[in-house]
């Protein structure tokens, strides 16, 4: 599941005087997506917007009742702020059915420590880049054998290594060239982060594995439309070094610190990732007054994952049927939509056989 549950501050009657003012109280709205969370049962829960308070008082305790365990990061500007001030700080959680699901390690990604250490004095990387706050979080699972209970009964179960990701990334529609190197510079520290899971791996379990055995899933609030720069990195994995969302900035030095750069100019990546979701199943994520599209995103690793179904849209007869210009809405808890995908994974690692544990 992946869901941005839009934090209280950002719910403002300025933002959303469409909605009644009851309807956009947090202590209404979040009995509403907690619902909406069980509900749905997901495995895996991705969640954007949440304020460090909220994650520690009401989602983890609540979740924790669930059999879920949590971990939680707030942007970067809660470091510089009073422990006050720092609960209101919003920021990324996942959390993960403890039964199914071991916390190997967990990561951060700050952007803007990346931008500083990127920069090279370069002006739009320190003025464009380095301001923003904006994080990715990663959590590195192992499977127990309860989250094998569906697969084929033949063969010992494996302990699989997942890599969970969520970001939220830079919002700012005038500032494409700063989502798209966030969204690379995320690529690249979750590549160094592969790197060290496979190594710790091959040292502690005995696991004959490298990085591409890790599966990988890569989810939130990209703020990106389909047809933007950040979505045909992630999906192509590649883009171009004359790519319009770089807005003619030369940004070319700093990416080559972050980034695979070939012959034609072209920055890239290795991962195999294909989206859950397509425009023809989910018209919009995102659904305001002012604006409605898709900036949420579920990615894969798609050698090694299917999709088996998918959660669709509201039914749009519905919203013109009631009326609702924009979210949130009383029966609507967030300005987003819940994305949810069930996965069907392929075990990369074969299960141990005299000790040692091998790999496909």
């Amino acid at each position: 599941m992946c869901y941005n549950v839009l934090c209280d501050k950002y719910a403002t009657r300025q933002m959303y005087s469409y909605c009644p003012s009851w309807a956009l109280n947090w202590d209404y709205r979040k009995k509403g997506i907690l619902e909406e969370i069980r509900h749905y049962g997901a495995d895996i829960i991705n969640l954007q917007e949440v304020e460090m308070e909220q994650f520690y008082n009401f989602f983890l305790p609540e979740l924790k009742a669930d059999g879920y365990d949590g971990i939680f990061s707030p942007k970067s500007r809660a470091k510089t702020m009073t422990e006050s001030e720092r609960k209101y700080v919003d920021g990324c959680a996942i959390f993960y059915r403890t039964s199914k699901f071991t916390l190997v390690k967990e990561h951060l990604v700050e952007f803007n420590q990346l931008a500083m250490a990127n920069a090279d004095g370069l002006d739009h990387m320190l003025n464009r880049v380095m301001p923003r706050d904006n994080i990715g979080l990663a959590a590195l699972l192992k499977t127990t054998e309860a989250a094998w209970e569906n697969a084929p009964s033949e063969g010992p179960l494996v302990q699989q290594p997942v890599l969970v990701c969520t970001a939220h990334i830079h919002w700012d529609p005038e500032f494409c060239d700063v989502k798209l190197i966030q969204t690379m510079m995320l690529s690249y520290e979750l590549r160094a982060i592969l790197d060290e899971a496979a190594q710790t791996l091959r040292s502690t379990d005995n696991i004959n594995i490298d990085a591409s055995s890790i599966q990988m899933v890569l989810c939130g609030d990209f703020n990106s439309l389909p047809d933007s720069g950040v979505i045909e990195f992630l999906t192509s994995g590649r883009v171009s070094l004359d790519h319009k969302d770089f807005k003619d900035l030369s940004y070319k030095q700093c990416l080559e610190k972050i980034s695979s750069c070939d012959k034609s100019n072209e920055f890239t990546h290795s991962f195999k990732l294909a989206s859950a979701y397509s425009e023809d199943i989910m018209p919009y994520t995102n659904y305001t007054f002012d604006f409605k599209g898709i900036i949420d995103y579920i990615f894969y690793s798609k050698s090694t994952m299917t999709p088996l179904g998918l959660l669709g849209p509201l039914s749009p007869d519905w919203l013109r049927d009631n009326k609702i210009v924009g979210c949130p809405h009383p029966h609507v808890f967030s300005d987003h939509f819940p994305l949810l995908v069930e996965l069907e994974m392929v075990p990369t690692i074969t299960a141990p056989v005299n000790g040692i544990i091998g790999h496909r």
